[in-house]
């Protein structure tokens, strides 16, 4: 397992983690190499939306996002810091490449232009992200702390919060509720 690569994939927490922070979470990795990975939950939503942190930010958007723009919790790493997963990639100060068509933005460039009707198409904000060190997802995957699956855009962009966690399931053609907190290896 030491040479997986889960750049661009959803990891789905198993029901062992049932205690921790990622209990009934869906996550996707944004960069996964040997130095460790990096990725934000995308199925936990604040009661901050995108319009307030802007004015938070003292942007003034120019128009009023939708209701169901909400800030996520995207993990317990630097929850005071914003990220912006976005498609397309554009051309932002600080962006890292998930896929050809999905970059990870943490400057606040980008912000300005969502207020300025000038950012990308697509979008999720985030505050705080979901790392690990060298060799730490390996081992959780080899204890079976998570499922993994290729990654959608469309799971990620165009469905609700509370739709992506089964959508990533039913693409592994499993039924959450089928899921044990027995761990076993074959």
């Amino acid at each position: 397992m030491q040479n997986v690569n889960l750049t661009d994939h959803f990891l789905i927490a198993m029901p062992s983690q049932e205690d921790s922070f990622f209990a009934k979470t869906l996550t996707y990795i944004c960069e996964h190499n040997e130095q460790g990975a990096l990725g934000l939950v995308v199925n936990r939503p604040t009661t901050l939306s995108v319009e307030e942190l802007l004015k938070q930010l003292g942007m003034s958007p120019k128009t009023v996002t939708p209701s169901d723009s909400m800030v996520l919790l995207g993990g317990p790493v630097q929850i005071d810091s914003g990220f912006v997963l976005h498609q397309p990639i554009g051309s932002w100060k600080t962006t890292l490449s998930a896929n050809t068509t999905i970059g990870l933005t943490a400057s606040i460039d980008i912000l300005q232009a969502v207020a300025d009707c000038q950012g990308p198409e697509k979008m999720l904000v985030t505050l705080g992200y979901s790392g690990w060190s060298a060799g730490q997802l390996e081992q959780e995957l080899a204890q079976n702390a998570w499922l993994t699956v290729p990654a959608s855009a469309q799971i990620l962009f165009e469905l609700s919060t509370e739709q992506r966690l089964p959508a990533a399931m039913q693409s592994l053609g499993i039924d959450f509720s089928n899921l044990s907190n027995e761990v076993g290896h074959a």
